[in-house]
């Protein structure tokens, strides 16, 4: 049973630095290739991922996200997230919102015309 979780374990930590390798930038990567990391993490899983993992936390720190909310401008400071140039909805259109408020004036003043009462 130990065998079995120490391979488990072994095979977590190969597809962790692969997965953290295939995020990482060129400049990350200290001179050698991508396609080199991932020989030796899949090659030596233990001894690779290790040496991927201690090499990556050493270069420096995590950059922040690219895109999407919580993503950070240039300059360092927190992003509002993604900006879109229009509503989402109908109900987030004050234009929209307005020519609503107008047709219901309009509808409540003809049944007030006509004596009409809601059932």
């Amino acid at each position: 049973m130990p065998r079995v979780i120490l391979t488990l374990a072994i095979i977590g930590l190969a597809v962790y630095a692969l997965a953290d390798l295939a995020g990482a930038r060129k400049e990350e990567t200290g001179g050698l290739p991508k396609w080199l990391w991932a020989v030796l993490i899949v090659a030596v899983p233990l001894i690779g991922a290790t040496a991927w993992i201690i090499f990556r936390r050493a270069s420096g720190p995590v950059r922040p996200a690219q895109r999407g909310y919580g993503a950070y401008r240039p300059d360092g400071t927190p992003g509002k997230g993604p900006q879109r140039d229009g509503p989402l909805a109908p109900d987030d259109d004050p234009e929209f919102l307005w020519r609503l408020e107008q047709e219901r004036r309009r509808r409540e003043g003809r049944k007030e015309d006509t004596g009409d009462t809601p059932a």
